[in-house]
């Protein structure tokens, strides 16, 4: 007995040990990921039994590090095993994760959860094709195996300055496990590439990050990033905030290093971009009184040499997640990247036109700029359209060069008028529909008061316009385009009026269009279709087939004699036999209507008051074949 108990209270010591450790190890690793050292927690965490609390903060370790195969795989065992429901901002971040792999029917499920609408991202990739102005011929530079690299800015004398890795001497950063960023620059040669990379400056670069540089066209004032190298407790936790500095070119050395004077130690302030004029400084802020997790803002540059009040540029491009990375060109289109938006996954890059009270959306670049991994940094010559942008679509932050070229689908248009084929006359408020080869609409729109008509289509592709406007004949002009053809088709539609086109139809003094039959004769007190009565419907029934957009209203009508409520009811029975023999026909019933007057719509004197001869009677007993279209 002596010796169970001896191995029964070293066996509670080693598991109670072991749950120390445990215990210590969690908190040790919990701590890692409280200050942001993702790399080395994601690694601590895989070692340790996978509860909701470990698998939680693992599953956005690997989102942080962009591991978003991981993070997936982590996402998705916290769900499944262990029944978690996600939180609102972890379902943001799963989702996103879900689009990086390009699970895009997935992500789209868990997307339209969080934003409160539908998402639909394969479709938003096929209308971009179709709509985006531009597309871009991309290509990555060559850099160092492992060297992240990022935030190109155009610099004096045809350089590029960047962020980079590089200095592999330098501390190194615990969110990824990466030296801290320097600045370099590099002589752009004539086909993008860089060379004579060096260091940007020793009075620029210092032991902590620098980054995202912006210059006056002179080259003599630089504004960048520096994140601070004390860590300043915010909302409980100490963080490292970053700031925008500036320093001024003089006598060829970086001197009077300052931040801006809008920063805190509360908040970041990063991303700086100069304006064309010089006037205006935009950049990336989490202040307060952002929308999202980072805004763009904006800040004047006082001729005095101070600021003016930083400036939200508003809901239209601020959404309650990330806009990052503004860049502003020289014809004043800001260019920044979003997670917010719709997109292809990450940060995605979008253009603004920043015209005075403009309310556009901001336009995604599309899949030739766009991944489904972060994509930022944007920067453009207007005048060359070539440019650079950085992305971590190859699993580490790269530069890539890339030339801008119109996307010749949006040139392709077919436009023209809708007109009176005889007065000339413009028609507003005409239908007109394309359809395609196999005389499916496609799109179709009403003409406004210019009568004017346009539609984006394909090439290499057959089209059909037809026009159709309530007292004229439908038209159809087939076209075709080629790839190497015209991109641009004029057609003009010139409809011809029912009146004209047709003896059998013409207009009343109250200017309703009406087909002209013989007159249809009941039986009394019945509304069966005789055969006389069925012989002239047909000619109805070969109009409506000859124009199968027409759609008539059959109308009856009664005397004055009998009671009015028989007379209405008679009408109303007599209109719809009517209808059913031309549906019987062939004709679809969705083009035809009917409507029973009774005696209230005489076309002489003869009303209940008023003595008629059984003739004039006679006249108002009839049925009538209006064309609404």
């Amino acid at each position: 007995m002596k010796n169970k108990n001896i191995y029964f209270i070293f066996c509670l010591f080693c598991f109670g040990n072991v749950i120390c450790v445990s215990s210590q190890n969690t908190k040790k690793t919990d701590q890692l990921f409280e200050d942001k050292a993702y790399k080395a927690a994601a690694s601590a965490y895989e070692t340790l039994n996978k509860t909701p609390e470990i698998l939680q903060n693992l599953s956005d370790a690997y989102y942080y590090i962009g591991d978003m195969e991981k993070a997936v795989n982590t996402y998705e065992l916290l769900i499944k095993d262990q029944g978690a429901i996600l939180d609102v901002d972890r379902k943001f971040r799963y989702g996103q994760a879900l689009k990086s792999l390009q699970r895009y029917d997935e992500a789209d499920v868990v997307l339209s959860q969080y934003f409160g609408n539908a998402q639909d991202t394969q479709l938003l990739i096929e209308e971009m094709h179709k709509t985006v102005p531009h597309n871009f011929v991309t290509s990555q530079m060559l850099s160092t195996e492992g060297v992240s690299e990022f935030g190109p800015s155009y610099y004096v004398k045809n350089q590029l300055v960047f962020a980079s890795t590089r200095a592999q001497e330098n501390p190194r950063y615990a969110w990824n496990d990466l030296p801290y960023l320097n600045l370099y620059k590099g002589q752009i040669e004539s086909n993008g590439t860089l060379s004579h990379i060096a260091p940007f400056s020793t009075t620029i670069n210092t032991a902590t990050h620098e980054s995202n540089a912006t210059f006056s066209k002179d080259g003599k004032r630089i504004y960048f990033n520096r994140t601070d190298q004390k860590r300043t407790k915010v909302d409980g936790k100490k963080v490292a905030n970053i700031k925008i500095y500036t320093a001024a070119l003089i006598d060829g050395a970086w001197t009077n290093i300052v931040a801006l004077p809008f920063n805190d130690d509360r908040y970041n302030c990063e991303h700086p971009s100069l304006s064309h004029d010089e006037k205006t400084l935009y950049f990336a802020s989490d202040m307060p009184g952002s929308l999202g997790d980072f805004d763009i803002y904006k800040v004047t540059l006082n001729d005095d040499g101070t600021y003016g009040i930083p400036e939200n540029l508003g809901e239209n491009i601020n959404t309650k997640q990330r806009e990052q990375f503004p860049y502003i060109s020289e014809i004043n289109t800001l260019y920044f990247s979003s997670n917010g938006h719709p997109g292809l996954g990450g940060l995605d890059i979008f253009r603004y036109e920043m015209t005075k009270n403009s309310t556009e959306t901001p336009v995604n670049l599309g899949s030739t700029a766009n991944s489904s991994y972060d994509d930022f940094g944007f920067i453009l010559n207007e005048q060359s359209n070539t440019g650079y942008l950085s992305s971590n679509r190859g699993g580490i932050d790269a530069l890539f060069t890339f030339l801008r070229e119109d996307n010749i689908l949006t040139k392709y248009l077919v436009e023209g008028l809708v007109q009176d084929k005889n007065s000339k006359e413009i028609l507003p408020g005409a239908l007109v529909k394309l359809l395609d080869d196999n005389k499916q609409v496609i799109q179709d729109t009403i003409v406004d008061q210019t009568a004017k008509y346009l539609f984006k289509i394909e090439p290499n592709k057959n089209y059909t316009v037809r026009g159709t406007s309530g007292r004229y004949v439908p038209l159809d002009v087939d076209f075709s385009t080629d790839i190497n053809g015209k991109i641009s088709h004029n057609i003009y539609l010139s409809l011809e009026s029912y009146v004209d086109a047709e003896e059998t139809i013409d207009e009343t003094e109250e200017g309703d269009v009406q087909v002209q039959l013989d007159r249809i004769f009941f039986d009394f007190d019945a509304w069966e279709i005789k055969p006389e009565a069925a012989t002239t419907l047909n000619v109805l029934v070969d109009l409506m087939k000859k124009y199968d957009e027409m759609e008539v209203e059959v109308s009856a009508h009664t005397d004055a004699r009998g009671p009015e409520t028989y007379n209405l009811a008679l009408s109303k029975k007599r209109a719809a036999a009517t209808l059913e023999y031309v549906v019987s026909q062939g004709i679809d019933r969705d083009r035809l209507s009917s409507i029973g007057y009774g005696e209230i719509q005489p076309l002489n004197r003869c009303v209940k008051e008023v003595y008629c001869s059984d003739k004039e009677h006679d006249i108002n007993r009839r049925c009538e074949f209006k064309v609404l279209n």
